[in-house]
């Protein structure tokens, strides 16, 4: 059944997240940047237990222009998405990156429809 735990480990857990809010982000780095600038990402998503409905935040490198970094973001909802760009930390991080970046952020908003998610990865220990 959708949604519910999964008897069999080996299975993914399937979740229907219909309602919620995405964004593809795409930030490109001016030449040498790129340390700067994921140091200003994740002072930002140390802050994130202020966000409560920001359910997802991934920063993710490209494999194939060291210029780029690309980041995922899921929001419970249209309230959730508004409130995310309404906090310190958020404000913080866009007042930082300006001169890092090499032209304006790429933005790709999206619905979420369906997740599939292996049960290893919402056991493993993630502790940094």
């Amino acid at each position: 059944m959708a949604g519910s735990p999964s008897m069999d480990s080996s299975e993914p857990r399937q979740l229907f997240i219909a309602g919620r809010k995405s964004s593809l982000v795409r930030l490109t780095c001016a030449q040498g940047m790129r340390p700067a600038l994921l140091e200003v990402l994740n002072t930002y998503v140390d802050s994130l237990a202020d966000e409560p409905g920001t359910e997802m935040f991934i920063v993710h490198l490209d494999p194939d222009d060291e210029n780029n970094i690309w980041l995922y973001e899921t929001f419970l909802d249209d309230d959730a998405s508004i409130a995310h760009r309404s906090t310190q930390g958020f404000a913080k991080m866009m007042n930082d990156m300006p001169a890092l970046l090499d032209g304006p952020p790429a933005i790709l908003r999206m619905e979420p429809l369906r997740m599939s998610v292996q049960e290893s990865v919402l056991t493993e220990d993630w502790s940094l």
